[in-house]
């Protein structure tokens, strides 16, 4: 006996659904509406006879009658709408010569869409004509998702792959698309830049997808994010849940959760994804309205994380965006192969004695920018394998051309572009620059040209510096040097030496006196200040 509270989980046909203003413009059927919304769209059609056809609906139907059973025209109406039947066919005789005035009334009440059926009009020629238009909006989704497909296969063999195949896919959806990291940071974008309401949205739906960002096949899932005009606790007029258009036949998606919150599905929601990673659950896809923008992201490997906005969606959306996904992550993932021996190769020549010139180049050819930071969650998406991370702190070689973004929780300090001859150099610089960000409260500090220093021959300018500094032990110079850059600063040399302010003052005062210097004076300090850069830079060791 079927269930008398509630329909049957709903199963689609795997054809996009027909809009009721189409069924109504074709003129050889004679169709007219005459109450509810004229936006519904059909995904079937049945007829029924019967008093009550709840029990025997799906959602989206188009239903047919001719009033053999109409006692209570509210009733019937009340039913059928909690359905989810799309709209109703009333067939005007031989029952009826007209359509009730209650049963308009009723379908006005409940927004669900009335249409006068002609007698000339058979129940069996809506139904031909309903297929008819779904084989159409059928040929035409596929042919737009194979011209899809054929442009993001042609991006992916441009020379810079990864923002090709985002501005095609912005193009063919309309909207924006970008390359985020699980922390919301933008890596690469293409189409117009989101409202900073939207560009909230997609962070919230990142941390939504972010658990399974790790999976190895992100491709798409059985079902497209849900349409936006669900209502809680009943399917939206016509709108029963899509499966991915190359859904197999017969196969089912998991019906609309009554109280699903507008605009994003229950299996979206952060605890109950479809897709299960690595780590424990969290969906593939998910998707949410927001300022009347459809956003959606889907998981990649890396961790990394596609996100779209867009105005508006068509059929087809979603098994384009879900071909770009897998494009990108073969595009980003990291090739474990050659790099893992590149990489083992370097370390075992210099493990048997080689110098870093001799190992550096299996790694690339360079130049390379050396990146400290510190801070706490996930450890920055730098672009790079090359990465030693210890704890809160980590230390990273870049290749010179990749551009290094400020990353939530931590902060960076940058070196200038180094050969591998100079990544000693390179390695102080951006210690140095981490010390300056952390005292001054900026996420990112890179490092500052040499200016006027450089014109300075530098063996001379080392060796007066070493001379000039022989008193100074290694904590003094660094207490000098930091308190110098800092402009004598005692609060913010205490923090960038993680010592307190009265500890700053007494190492400053031993350097004066080691070093026979009035300290305030500024021409000494501008001598002290060329020393200190003069001695890292031909030794970069002094720290």
């Amino acid at each position: 006996m079927p269930d008398q509270t509630a329909p049957p989980a709903p199963t689609t046909p795997p054809t996009p659904p027909v809009a009721l203003a189409a069924l109504l413009a074709r003129a050889d059927l004679g169709l007219r509406q005459l109450a509810g919304p004229p936006d519904a769209s059909i995904r079937w059609v049945h007829t029924s006879e019967m008093a009550d056809p709840f029990p025997y609906l799906l959602g989206g139907e188009l239903l047919m009658t001719a009033g053999v059973q109409l006692p209570d025209p509210e009733v019937y109406v009340a039913r059928v709408a909690a359905a989810g039947a799309a709209a109703l066919g009333f067939g005007v005789a031989p029952v009826y010569d007209a359509v009730p005035p209650a049963l308009v009334e009723a379908c006005a009440r409940h927004g669900l869409p009335l249409l006068e059926v002609p007698p000339q009009t058979t129940f069996s020629g809506v139904a031909r004509a309903v297929w008819l238009l779904m084989a159409r909006a059928r040929e035409d989704e596929l042919r737009r998702v194979s011209e899809g497909q054929r442009a993001l296969a042609t991006a992916a063999a441009r020379p810079e792959p990864v923002g090709a195949v985002l501005r095609v896919l912005a193009g063919r959806v309309g909207g924006w698309a970008a390359l985020v990291t699980p922390a919301g940071s933008v890596l690469d974008a293409a189409g117009p830049e989101p409202s900073d309401a939207v560009g909230a949205g997609v962070r919230g739906l990142v941390r939504v997808v972010a658990p399974s960002a790790d999976l190895p096949h992100p491709g798409p899932s059985r079902r497209p994010p849900a349409d936006d005009t669900s209502t809680a606790g009943r399917p939206a007029r016509g709108s029963a849940p899509d499966p991915a258009p190359h859904a197999p036949e017969g196969q089912e998606s998991a019906p609309e959760a009554p109280g699903a919150p507008v605009g994003r599905h229950p299996e979206h929601a952060p605890h109950e994804g479809r897709g299960q990673g690595r780590g424990g659950g969290g969906a593939l896809t998910a998707s949410d309205t927001v300022a009347g923008t459809h956003l959606t992201t889907y998981a990649l490997a890396g961790p990394r994380v596609l996100a779209l906005a867009t105005p508006h969606r068509a059929p087809g959306d979603h098994t384009i965006a879900g071909v770009a996904a897998v494009l990108l992550t073969l595009l980003t993932a990291e090739r474990q192969g050659a790099d893992e021996a590149a990489r083992s190769a370097a370390l075992v020549r210099m493990m048997l004695g080689a110098t870093p010139e001799e190992a550096g180049p299996l790694l690339g050819p360079g130049p390379w920018t050396v990146v400290h930071g510190r801070g706490q969650g996930p450890a920055p998406e730098l672009g790079t394998p090359l990465v030693e991370a210890d704890g809160q702190h980590v230390r990273a070689l870049v290749p010179a051309g990749r551009e290094i973004a400020p990353h939530p929780g931590w902060t960076l300090g940058v070196s200038a572009p180094a050969a591998l001859d100079a990544l000693s150099v390179a390695d102080t610089q951006a210690a140095r620059a981490l010390e300056r960000a952390e005292a001054t409260r900026v996420t990112l500090a890179r490092h500052r040209p040499a200016g006027f220093g450089g014109l300075v021959d530098p063996g001379e300018a080392a060796a007066y510096a070493r001379e000039l500094l022989a008193p100074l032990t290694e904590t003094l110079r660094t207490t000098l040097r930091t308190w110098l850059s800092l402009h004598g600063s005692w609060d913010r040399s205490a923090v960038a030496l993680g010592v307190h302010r009265n500890t700053v003052r007494q190492r400053i005062g031993r350097c004066a006196a080691l070093l026979g210097s009035d300290l305030d004076d500024m021409d000494v300090r501008t001598e002290l200040w060329l020393a200190l850069r003069s001695a890292e830079s031909h030794s970069g060791q002094c720290r």
